[in-house]
């Protein structure tokens, strides 16, 4: 064990007891907050210990870390959810054919989740239109096959909530966590694409079920920074000249704020080492009349004590700093 597990080993139940007082919420995001034994163990009996239930999907592949959605069962009641694992992508290439020649039918008329594969094969075709597909099933190591790209065991979870008060208005939350590879923009930008479409799919379906229009807010590590082609997209629908252009007669699934740039303008970094500090999680919401954000987590400056010398440290068990927000709800 290498001292940075041990750090967060040994640090994680005290950190998380100090650290939740402060940012305490009803419904608090953690996006690879703590790896699968940590969770299923210890880390789940502190939250359940403040009052917090919980969902959570772990990644794919061999990795143990995953998203989970925390939140005050005495405030809010959760009522569905929807998971999703960005390897889908892969299917939307190895089956293009097929989509494409089902355009036109009843899965893209649904709204399902076949419906946004559809959507996305196209988008991934253009973004992709350089590569080749290699013989077989895609599971060598060459990046210039796109299925090897794509296939990152990223993964998303969706949830909608019930809150108590207001009485019986619908929240939809989500948490991912994008790749990581600054040399993969294309699928970080692709997995950005699929999460829009696959919450505006889970949107709809709250509205019909329950008749209702939810508010939405989306949080996680997104690895990528202000301004670059995945922001970009999810605040505007538009990336840059660098990647394709998207369809301008297509609208965006879900239109997203950044809660910090909303407020007073996104923090110096959240990410904090001594090779990389910049900003990579964010907190977004679709605007409404609903829901408006009236303040945030505060984060210490670059010479603040605790971060100096960069994460994970003794003060924060991970190398991502908490982020948070206050929203202020109302019905009409």
């Amino acid at each position: 064990m290498n001292d940075v597990e041990g750090v967060r080993e040994e640090f994680s139940v005290s950190t998380l007891s100090t650290t939740l007082p402060r940012v305490s919420s009803d419904v608090p995001k953690f996006d690879q907050a703590m790896e699968l034994d940590e969770y299923d163990g210890l880390d789940k009996g502190i939250m359940e210990s403040y009052g917090y239930s919980n969902i959570y999907i772990r990644r794919s592949g061999q990795k143990r870390d995953g998203c989970g959605i925390f939140f005050k069962h005495n405030s809010a009641e959760f009522i569905l959810e929807e998971e999703i694992s960005y390897n889908d992508l892969v299917d939307s290439l190895q089956n293009q054919t097929t989509l494409c020649e089902d355009k036109n039918n009843d899965a893209l008329a649904s709204g399902n989740r076949e419906a946004s594969l559809i959507k996305v094969a196209y988008f991934c075709n253009e973004l992709f239109s350089g590569l080749t597909l290699k013989d077989g099933s895609g599971d060598h190591e060459d990046l210039n096959d796109p299925r090897v790209r794509l296939k990152r065991d990223c993964v998303g979870i969706m949830a909608a909530f019930k809150l108590r008060d207001p009485s019986h208005h619908l929240v939809i939350v989500a948490n991912t966590h994008l790749y990581w590879d600054p040399e993969l923009a294309d699928v970080k930008l692709a997995q950005a694409k699929y999460l829009l479409l696959r919450l505006a799919q889970f949107k709809a379906t709250v509205t019909d079920k329950f008749d209702c229009t939810p508010s939405v807010i989306v949080a996680g590590d997104f690895n990528s920074i202000p301004g670059d082609e995945v922001y970009q997209y999810l605040v505007s629908g538009n990336s840059s000249s660098s990647m394709p252009s998207l369809d301008q007669s297509e609208k965006l699934p879900i239109p997203l704020c950044s809660v910090y740039a909303f407020i007073g303008g996104e923090p110096p970094f959240t990410n904090c080492t001594p090779d990389f500090t910049n900003t990579l999680d964010y907190i977004f919401f679709s605007p409404s009349g609903c829901l408006k954000p009236v303040s945030f987590l505060e984060l210490p400056e670059s010479d603040s004590t605790d971060v100096v010398g960069g994460l994970p440290n003794y003060h924060h068990p991970s190398d991502h700093l908490p982020i948070g927000a206050d929203f202020e709800v109302t019905t009409t």
